[in-house]
Parts: C-alpha cells; structure tokens; sequence
C-alpha cells in the first residue's frame, strides 16, 4: 500500500510538470503498470498457475501468496488519482502525506465504496467537524452495524442451513425461502459495510459518497447495476467502459465494451472462473435488455 502511495505520488507530480508532453502520459501508464501488476501478482498468481497447469504437462507449485488487505480497493483509488490528475479533473497533491492519508482511509479500505480523489481532495485539508455531522455519522455507523449483525447474520444462518441440506429433501417453500434469504443477505451484508464506512467518514469530516440506492426495487438489470455497488460501477464506467468508445460507436464494439466491462467486474471480484462466468452472465443480460427491451443505454 505505500509503495503505491509513492508510486503514484511520484507519476502525478510529473504529469503536472510535464503536462500534455509524452512524459505525462508515459507517466500515467507506469502508473497503471504498476498498479495493476501488484494486483495481478497478489490476487492472481495462482489463478494464471492452475490454468497453465491445467492445459499443459507442468506442474508449476503454487506461490500461495497471503493477499495485503483492501489490495483491490486502494488500487483502484490510487489509479483514479494518476488518471484524474492526467485529465486534469482532480489538483495536484503536493504533500505525500496527505495522498497516503487518502489511500489509507480505514472505513472504506476492505469493503468500499471505492473513493475517488477528486470527491475527497477538499475535505483531506479543509475538513469540517461539527456535532451534527458526528451526529449523523454515528447514526449511520449504527445502521450499518445492525443491517449487518441482526439482519445479515441472522438471514445467513437461515441460508446457510437450507444450503447444506440435500436438495432432494427441499420443498418448494423452503427453497425460495432459502433464495430470498440469501438474496437479503448479501444486500444487509454490502449495503451495511458502505452504511458503516460513510458513518465512519463523517466522523472523520469526509463525505462519501453513496454506493447502494434500493437495487432491488429496479425494474431492469440496467438500472440494478445503477444501483448496487455505485462506486464500482462508476469506477468501470468512467475508466474502462468510456475510454473504450462506450455507446458511441458501432452497436458490435459497443456491445464488445460491454463485455469487456463485465469480463473485468467478474475477474475483479475473484479469481476463479465463477467469478469471470457471472459477470459474463450479467453482460449477456444486459445486451439482451439493450436489445428487445428498449432499456436506456
């Protein structure tokens, strides 16, 4: 995590000396280098090991690598800031500490949302601490922290026990009992981890910004994806889906961007191909929606 503070305090400040010469952008490509190969090396060794291992003779052993906590988050956030600087959509972070403080922010480190730079840059100098604002941190810190234990663990057991029953034995009742406990699960389980790290931000002075907005009352899978884990989303959207063409371009490239997006959400969620298969899943279901059920793009 500090060695991508430092990397990526060192390439932002020769994009803004360098600005709009080849040494910026050969800046903000080290920069993304670096990032994404400590990401690929922590996360993913293993994962690119078995399949080698699975389509050839070798038997190459595993490195079995203990994965740095908020490793997939604090990349990202570190990325958007070389990238925004780059773009000149974020200012120019002169103190490291200030930077480092950023990409070390504790409440939102391990489960999001993903902050960007330019949502926090203000309030890392200029932060303003008032009992209302603490106030409605600590109400919302607590909201989290209940959707989570009394809500999510509790669904989980319920879930967790009509799981492990032979499916056999299942009655129809029990087992739509079963999907829609797992189904408010892991909504009380993420939304409540985002409800405590914006409590906790607002104790702090920072805003974050929201990252669940009622996705299960979507009338499509388009405006679900609105709506569940905003951060990542927008993440996807502003630095993939956008820089790739997005929807302006021809309907077989805008739906190949699509693809790509949703291939990169799934491997970003996980290394294994469940992960990579559910969100080509998703991208089939969208195109499918942009297709014959006229959803907005």
């Amino acid at each position: 995590m500090l060695f991508s503070c430092v990397v990526d305090y060192i390439n932002a400040l020769i994009i803004d000396k360098y600005r709009n010469t080849y040494k910026a952008k050969l800046a903000l490509i080290f920069s993304i280098i670096i990032n994404l190969s400590l990401l690929a090396f922590f996360k993913y060794s293993d994962f690119f090991i078995s399949i080698v291992n699975s389509l050839t003779n070798y038997n190459i052993p595993l490195l079995n690598i203990t994965l740095p906590i908020g490793i997939s988050f604090y990349t990202f956030q570190t990325m958007s800031y070389t990238i925004d600087v780059y773009r000149n959509e974020a200012p120019i972070q002169k103190n490291i500490f200030s930077l480092s403080t950023f990409v070390t922010l504790f409440p939102q480190l391990v489960a999001g949302p993903i902050v960007r730079y330019s949502d926090v840059s203000y309030d890392l100098n200029h932060r303003i601490h008032n009992f209302d604002k603490f106030y409605n941190g600590v109400y919302r810190f607590i909201t989290g922290l209940c959707k989570k234990v009394i809500l999510a663990n509790n669904l989980g057991v319920i879930w967790y026990s009509i799981k492990a029953t032979p499916y056999d034995t299942l009655s129809l009742a029990t087992s739509w009992l079963g999907i829609i406990c797992f189904t408010l699960q892991i909504y009380f389980d993420f939304s409540g981890y985002s409800d405590m790290a914006i409590g906790l931000g607002k104790i702090f002075g920072f805003d974050f910004l929201e990252n669940f907005n009622f996705p299960y009352i979507s009338k499509s899978i388009t405006e679900f994806w609105r709506r569940w884990h905003i951060s990542l989303g927008v993440w996807f959207r502003d630095y993939v889906y956008i820089p790739l063409g997005g929807n302006r371009c021809s309907k077989s490239r805008w739906f190949l961007n699509i693809f790509i997006v949703w291939f990169l959400t799934g491997l970003w969620h996980g290394a294994s191909f469940n992960f990579i298969l559910w969100g080509l899943y998703f991208g089939i279901i969208l195109i499918f929606e942009k297709l014959f059920l006229f959803i907005p793009k």
